[in-house]
């Protein structure tokens, strides 16, 4: 799913949605600015797909030192509108700062918007590639399993949407590394958000995911019914790199770390039925996690021409705290 221009699954929503909203700013005087936090893929998808639109300006929220040095290229090279925010802290305080701005009376007057999983109109349009995955199974389309690498639980949810629309899925698999929140509540009940730690799957570091709420309306807060849908497994970076291997020796295929975890979580799922058809979603290109991958010391990733070009070019971001009075200041001036 990483065949669009930033190498990840998220161009797909982002895309759609910065098309979509350019169109319906157009003509309007007042300027619209998003504010996107993210823990890796998000930041690029984002800035890429809205990078020239007119009347829009985007601030990407990035954890200082937390994500690829290809994925902080990506997201601070662009120049024009988009504006990359370095915060010295986690994903989980990117996201507290530009949940806060939104709701900050003070701020109305810049036309806030989000492009974030918090935004639907980033669900919706993912969805539709939870079809296009089904119709290409062979019959017969019986136990149908999708594992999703889950952070902030966006994929994950886009699937239930597809779902509540009508899609014959009989099981999500919510793949998670060592920020295992989401997994640890349907074992327990209990949510229990933390501080995310760092992991080869940066992507999915997050220790409070927001789209967890989304997840327990759609199915009116039954947590019975919700693990009747959902199964979750959380894997370790040590087994992230041998699955990673795993998957080369035998397919000769160069998986990227969360695509890893998501391989994990659904073998570890298949083990307990029979006669399932698996899909695990490939989030990303490999080359955004060169390093994490090349640990193996035989598999060699080659870079695609349009992540090289971004590796030549300066940075440029504005670095602040993780206090919210900080952001709020360099908003308003």
């Amino acid at each position: 799913m990483f065949h669009g221009p930033t190498l990840a699954f998220k161009d797909f929503g982002a895309r759609f949605m910065a098309r979509t909203m350019e169109h319906l700013a157009a003509g309007d005087s007042k300027e619209i600015n998003i504010l996107v936090a993210t823990s890796g893929d998000t930041g690029s998808a984002v800035a890429n797909g809205f990078l020239n639109a007119d009347g829009i300006n985007v601030f990407v929220l990035y954890p200082s030192g937390k994500i690829s040095e290809i994925q902080e290229k990506q997201i601070t090279t662009l120049g024009s509108n988009i504006t990359a925010v370095e915060i010295e802290g986690t994903f989980d305080d990117c996201q507290k700062i530009v949940k806060q701005a939104f709701v900050d009376p003070d701020l109305k007057i810049k036309n806030l918007s989000s492009a974030n999983s918090i935004n639907l109109g980033r669900l919706l349009p993912q969805s539709i590639y939870y079809f296009e995955a089904y119709k290409q199974l062979q019959a017969p389309l019986s136990n149908v399993v999708f594992s999703v690498p889950s952070g902030n639980l966006g994929n994950l949810t886009a699937g239930l949407i597809a779902k509540k629309m009508g899609l014959k899925v009989d099981k999500f698999v919510a793949a998670t590394n060592a920020n295992d929140v989401f997994t640890t509540f349907l074992d327990s009940g209990e949510l229990k958000p933390r501080s995310s730690v760092r992991t080869y799957s940066n992507a999915m570091d997050v220790g409070d995911p927001s789209n967890l709420a989304r997840i327990l309306h759609l199915f009116n807060h039954n947590l019975s019914v919700v693990n009747d849908i959902i199964f979750s497994k959380s894997f370790s970076d040590d087994q992230t790199l041998q699955a990673i291997e795993k998957v080369f020796n035998k397919l000769n295929y160069i998986i990227d770390p969360h695509g890893a975890v998501g391989y994990l979580a659904l073998k570890n799922y298949l083990n307990e039925i029979e006669n399932a058809k698996g899909i695990i979603l490939e989030t990303a290109h490999p080359a955004k996690f060169k390093d994490v991958v090349e640990k193996i010391k035989y598999i060699n990733v080659e870079i695609p021409e349009r992540l090289k070009k971004c590796l030549d070019k300066e940075k440029f971001s504005v670095r602040l705290s993780n206090n919210y009075e900080n952001f709020k200041e360099f908003l308003l001036t």
